[in-house]
């Protein structure tokens, strides 16, 4: 009887849509419980205040969601990112290169337009949040389209995507650091030392690993740059051969618990008394234009170039066509970019605004993306 109850959460949690429709779930409570008659309680319960009294720790849950709890994430990511270097489909630079120039493009072209936008004002430094593309959103939408997009479609959107992520994390970890402590700098370089040597004599057992991770994180915590770039760097060092089965260890845990309480946390926004004033500023025109617009120009525009170039060629059984559609879905930026959109602004008001309009970016581009790929 209970293996009979269990089988369909079984089987949704290992449906390729199922990551995407939490979120979006998670999205949607969110919003409704920050502007319901719960509203004070709800947005207290991110505001808590937690007082360790070792260290310099984050003072809230939220602030543990995001640089504690998100770099499992981001280990994840980073392990993912280390595979498709290696054995992955981005392990030889004639598989490479279409996924990354698109990647590239991807990335540049949303930062141009948000800079058109706030270029020379106080929010410029905002264009690191239109870069970012969604894996868990974008794969979600494509693969609602079932044999309708080939699979060499979904394979380039997967390693453009992890690209994409892993130029959003080097972002964070240059542009969006405020100060530098040399100390805890020079404390996080000896701990990677060490991780590097582990891998290079193959030794093999996780806990050596894992514990100089967690004096990593707080060693890059307290040096100024975000913490969760203790997860990537951990996961650089890790095996590579213990890392398949690390990553389906960590697939439920991370996308099933630690994302959706991240949307929750972090979409627990108040709308303002007149909503519509709330796109009506550069800030949301950069984003939305950033990731509507720039995402398919920057992906289509730099793959054509390349191909035209004879530096890339199209994946089998796809069309220019299709590839446009890629570019489009991956204007869903919703992760990256709301975790972005907390670095890049202090102001609570200036936060708001941003997530806001990535949360309607994110949702143009998928319908439209979904829309067009379907007629195709």
């Amino acid at each position: 009887m209970i293996k009979k109850f269990l089988s369909p959460i079984y089987q949704f949690l290992h449906d390729s849509r199922a990551v995407g429709i939490v979120l979006i779930i998670c999205t949607i409570l969110s919003l409704f419980l920050a502007n319901s008659p719960w509203q004070q309680a709800y947005l207290a319960l991110w505001d808590t205040v937690v007082h360790i009294p070792v260290g310099n720790f984050p003072h809230t849950t939220l602030h543990w969601i995001n640089d504690g709890l998100m770099v499992p994430f981001f280990f994840l990511v980073g392990m993912e990112i280390k595979r498709e270097l290696t054995i992955g489909e981005l392990s030889s630079i004639r598989k490479s290169m279409l996924p990354v120039i698109a990647a590239f493009g991807g990335m540049v072209c949303p930062a141009l337009i948000f800079l058109l936008f706030n270029g020379g004002t106080a929010y410029a430094h905002g264009w690191g949040i239109p870069m970012a593309t969604d894996i868990a959103f974008s794969l979600g939408v494509l693969s609602l389209l079932g044999n309708r997009v080939p699979v060499t479609l979904k394979i380039f959107l997967t390693a453009l995507a992890i690209i994409d992520d892993l130029g959003a994390i080097l972002t964070i970890a240059v542009f969006y650091t405020a100060s530098l402590h040399t100390g805890y700098l020079l404390g996080a370089a000896g701990i990677m030392l060490l991780l590097i040597i582990l891998n290079l004599y193959k030794i093999q057992k996780l806990v050596f690993y894992i514990i100089p991770g967690i004096i990593l994180w707080y060693c890059i915590y307290n040096s100024g740059i975000h913490a969760t770039i203790a997860g990537v760097l951990l996961a650089c060092c890790m095996p590579l051969t213990r890392l398949p089965a690390l990553i389906i260890r960590l697939h439920d845990p991370v996308n099933f618990i630690i994302m959706p309480v991240f949307a929750l946390s972090n979409t627990a926004i108040v709308f303002p008394p007149d909503i519509l004033h709330t796109f009506n500023n550069s800030i949301s025109y950069g984003i939305l234009a950033g990731l509507v617009i720039g995402k398919p120009l920057g992906i289509f525009g730099f793959s054509y170039i390349a191909a035209r170039l004879k530096l890339a060629t199209l994946p089998h059984h796809t069309r220019w066509s299709q590839v446009l559609g890629v570019g489009i879905i991956a204007g869903i930026g919703f992760t990256m970019s709301i975790f972005i959109s907390t670095l890049a602004f202090t102001e609570i008001s200036l936060q708001i605004t941003s997530k806001i309009a990535v949360i309607a970016a994110s949702l143009i581009s998928g319908i439209v993306g979904y829309c067009y790929l379907k007629k195709q």
